[in-house]
């Protein structure tokens, strides 16, 4: 039985589709060992993977003064950066500790989450085995359009394009320069990678997108290293519904559900407000889903159904709209289900799936959360429910999405590559 180690960090938006992915390879017959967050432990354990923790807490690390920073600088780079900066430092020594285990070694390919492969390509050097980057994020090398997270410049700035992803490389491994060339000299027995990093052979690196081709249109000067396989969206048949939400749901018209995922706010009884107060000038009934931002920690009205959780795909089709942050697995399941996605992103590619949304005419236009009130979300909400044009978009976006099967896709191309 082949082994395959998975690396991915970063909130549990980021994390879930790996271990949604090494769930769908484990069931294929693999062995399947995730390197991630210590605080993600009862995630994976759900699924059955074999575990390594990197100390830390990623909600912790996301709501720390860093993160806060990072979440309120909007579209700010240099502001990201420096947020980012504060992260960096908190994670290098975990990972590089954790990766100097030699047990960590016995396995037959590295399938990388991490922005720029930082330890994964090291790692599959000195092994020997095959490197396989994923991506729930268009961030590989094109001339196409920038970098999330950058301004979309005018296209007389010729090279500007392509000069973001240098940019946002460089960014990165200056937080991480050090660290891993440390490790791959004293532990590895590796050369130091020079100091810009030498990106360029991960334009060639076997890469899956998990995403679809008729959310992110394919650029021309992607070569065939890079394949779309849809989203990885997860099926829970063993979940059960609590009485009052299947009683909440019959009760009336479809609801809006109101998540902001694992984005980390400081206020919540404010945004608590705000919601509300939206609701109510819409006249829609809501399911609040109190994630990482608290939403919901007060008395609510009968209209409002207080959500801890329920699999998005259970949920999903019951639903008139979905308000949320923003990230790549809340927004395919929106498309996945039909239903228009209503976006108030805080920070990254948040921004550039709101762009997408309004472009393909299946969601109004989005609204970081800096400058969210309780009008704007309200006007947003009514538009969601009522406009026929989106509504028609949607669902033929939807027939679409449902015809594409994302982990059947990727455990087929990870087979041929790792064979």
């Amino acid at each position: 039985m082949k082994h395959l180690t998975l690396l991915a960090l970063g909130s549990r938006g980021d994390v879930f589709p790996s271990v949604i992915l090494g769930a769908a390879l484990q069931q294929a017959g693999y062995r399947v060992r995730l390197i991630t967050f210590a605080s993600f432990a009862p995630l994976v354990a759900r699924f059955g993977l074999d575990f390594a923790a990197v100390p830390g807490d990623a909600e912790a690390l996301l709501a720390s003064s860093g993160g806060l920073a990072l979440l309120e600088s909007g579209q700010n780079v240099l502001k990201q950066y420096r947020a980012l900066r504060q992260t960096f430092w908190q994670l290098t020594d975990g990972i590089t500790n954790l990766l100097s285990q030699p047990d960590l070694w016995h396995t037959d390919g590295i399938i990388n989450q991490l922005p720029a492969s930082l330890y994964g390509r090291s790692l599959a050097e000195k092994l020997q085995i095959p490197l396989i980057n994923i991506a729930v994020i268009p961030m590989l090398r094109t001339r196409a359009f920038p970098m999330v997270a950058f301004p979309t410049w005018p296209s007389f700035l010729p090279g500007y394009n392509a000069l973001t992803y240098r940019l946002a490389e460089q960014l990165v491994w200056s937080g991480f320069r050090r660290s891993v060339n440390q490790w791959r000299q004293n532990v590895l027995g590796l050369g130091k990678r020079p100091f810009l990093g030498n990106f360029h052979p991960l334009n060639h690196t076997p890469t899956l997108l998990g995403f679809s081709p008729h959310i992110v249109p394919r650029p021309a000067d992607w070569g065939p290293n890079v394949q779309y396989t849809g989203y990885w969206l997860p099926t829970e048949p063993d979940w059960i519904p609590p009485d009052e939400l299947v009683q909440f749901l019959a009760d009336g018209p479809p609801p809006i559900l109101v998540s902001f995922g694992s984005m980390a706010v400081r206020d919540p009884q404010r945004l608590t407000a705000l919601v509300l107060q939206a609701a109510q000038r819409a006249g829609q009934r809501l399911i609040l889903q109190s994630g990482w931002a608290g939403l919901g920690q007060r008395d609510l009205p009968p209209t409002i159904f207080s959500l801890d959780y329920a699999p998005y795909r259970w949920l999903f089709p019951q639903l008139a709209a979905v308000v949320h942050h923003g990230g790549s697995g809340t927004t395919g399941f929106g498309f996945w289900a039909g239903i228009s996605n209503i976006l108030t992103p805080f920070l990254f590619d948040q921004f550039y799936w709101g762009k997408r949304i309004q472009m393909l005419g299946v969601g109004p236009a989005p609204t970081p959360q800096q400058t969210l009130t309780a009008e704007k979300l309200a006007t947003a909400m009514a538009t969601a429910v009522s406009d026929p044009t989106m509504r028609q978009k949607t669902a033929v976006l939807g027939e679409k999405i449902r015809q594409e099967d994302g982990l059947k896709t990727a455990v087929r191309l990870i087979e041929q590559l790792v064979s």
